[in-house]
């Protein structure tokens, strides 16, 4: 009777630890601003978003937490098992930024997310943004 007794509340346990943990959304990160396809001029403040993961900063091991790095002109790095290269094209926010503010030479520029975890590399299932575009227009004399 004990054991069948411990089956059932282990079974029902289970059940909900899965319940609970399918029921999670899938974390989600996005750039608030600019908007896809818009025209500014340089600097550029540019504020990034995490959904359903916290931003923790870099060193802060936390299996839902990650800090920000931005991608600019360039696409995911292709493994994405490494830590994340830090270089103009990936810049690191590794206090938990949650925004910056860039010089960016006129011209079209691609900005994208990717989060990293406490050793800077991508969770194994990777988060990241979509990729946008902007336009940089030269800013107009006085």
């Amino acid at each position: 009777m004990r054991a069948s007794l411990l089956l059932a509340a282990l079974t029902i346990t289970s059940s909900l630890a899965f319940a609970h943990d399918h029921d999670k959304a899938a974390p989600r990160a996005f750039i608030i601003e600019p908007a896809n396809n818009a025209t500014v001029t340089s600097p550029v403040t540019v504020k990034f978003g995490l959904e359903n993961m916290e931003v923790t900063p870099a060193g802060t091991e936390n299996p839902n937490g990650g800090h920000h790095h931005l991608l600019i002109d360039t696409a995911l790095p292709a493994n994405l098992s490494l830590p994340i290269p830090a270089d103009a094209q990936h810049v690191h926010f590794g206090k938990g930024q949650t925004e910056t503010t860039l010089e960016l030479a006129p011209g079209k520029h691609t900005l994208q997310l990717l989060v990293g975890d406490h050793l800077h590399r991508p969770h194994s299932t990777p988060v990241y943004s979509e990729t946008i575009t902007i336009t940089v227009k030269e800013a107009e004399k006085q």
